[in-house]
């Protein structure tokens, strides 16, 4: 039998969740408001899935479907890291967050969310924000991260850098014998929301800062309000002589082209998917660079927004953030005694632990 062209795609989509492990892919489209969005949900062995919802204009459809199966995927192991009981999604919408949005796009949006019954559970990411939900909240209830004056528990880059903070002070502890940030020299490159707030607890513990974005204005700001910060091009943030580099901008920043401009001994930071590929992290083993593995670092606004689930506590959320200091000290472990990359530590911590809870949840109790 020959398949046809259409017949293939599908027969390599079933493929990719057959390897990677998804359970689930919705494609969802509205003719009223032209809403074209795919849910994937990755793994419930822990609990309903969780993640963020992306709007971009994607150039293809594949690259979308590329794009929320890496990225739920990645959610599981984040939640699992994370200590919260659930699972890995993702949702992304393709269009331009410029301009494609409204009102209407969004309900139709939460309609299909509504649709799953609390499998998946959604809210911010690249491209939307907190009141796109109010909107989706028109039409279901299974959103996180809502504004506080909408019932939610507001802007999660604080708790995410909070954690950020933390997790260099682990990488510090274990590159350089203590976790005192003081006179450390660290590159910053991303000055967004989790980046600023990151500046000021690392400039409060006495680091010596030097910074990049691609807005000037962000410098401009951040250099104002701390006149002792030192700025760079861009491009020029990859080889700067430091201990420790935070990418805080987009992913695959650790790459074939930056890996031999490094001059680091440590990198951490609030990026997701800043391994161009997972060889890039045996590279930074094989250097002798210690790499925080970026879902472990950047947990923070996950805790944050699954606490909200249960109630919202802002003590509880930042006491669980504190957490992944001692997380990333257990995966640095792993990865000593096992003389494995950190990447591949946190990996077989997350995967021990859902065959684990599988097997518990397993159990007959007697419901």
């Amino acid at each position: 039998m020959v398949l046809t062209e259409k017949q293939q795609k599908v027969l390599d989509l079933f493929e990719e969740m057959e390897k990677n492990g998804h359970e689930q892919v919705i494609f969802n489209y509205d003719k009223a408001t032209g809403l074209k969005s795919i849910i994937a949900i990755h793994d419930t062995t822990l609990g309903p899935a969780l993640g963020g919802c992306r709007m971009w204009n994607y150039k293809t459809t594949e690259d979308a479907i590329k794009d929320v199966l890496r990225l739920s995927k990645g959610m599981t192991y984040k939640c699992g890291v994370a200590g919260v009981t659930h699972g890995g999604g993702k949702a992304v919408i393709i269009g331009d967050p410029k301009s494609e949005k409204s009102d209407e796009l969004f309900q139709a949006f939460g309609s299909y969310v509504e649709t799953l019954k609390g499998r998946f559970y959604t809210g911010t990411d690249v491209g939307t924000v907190g009141m796109d939900f109010v909107s989706a909240g028109k039409q279901t209830k299974y959103l996180v991260g809502l504004p506080e004056e909408y019932g939610g528990s507001g802007n999660s880059a604080v708790i995410t850098a909070y954690g950020v903070w933390k997790a260099i002070k682990a990488t510090a502890k274990e590159a350089f014998g203590k976790d005192s940030l003081a006179g450390l020299k660290i590159a910053i490159q991303g000055l967004g929301k989790v980046g600023q707030c990151l500046v000021k607890h690392l400039h409060e513990e006495g680091a010596k800062l030097i910074v990049t974005d691609i807005s000037q204005d962000n410098v401009a700001e951040i250099c104002q309000q701390y006149p002792n910060i030192e700025a760079v091009k861009p491009e020029e943030i990859f080889s700067v002589d430091c201990d420790i580099f935070s990418p805080n901008a987009l992913g695959a920043v650790i790459n074939d082209e930056t890996i031999s401009q490094f001059k680091c001994h440590a990198i951490a930071g609030a990026a997701n998917n800043v391994l161009a590929e997972e060889r890039h992290g045996d590279m930074l083993h094989d250097k002798g660079i210690v790499y925080a593995p970026d879902y472990v670092a950047n947990a923070g606004g996950l805790i944050q927004v699954a606490d909200e689930l249960q109630t919202y506590n802002k003590d509880r959320a930042f006491k669980n953030a504190g957490l992944i200091y001692d997380i990333l000290s257990d995966i640095y472990q792993i990865s000593r005694v096992k003389n494995i990359p950190s990447y591949k530590a946190a990996n077989i911590l997350v995967e021990t632990k859902i065959e684990k809870i599988g097997k518990i949840q397993g159990k007959f109790t007697g419901k």
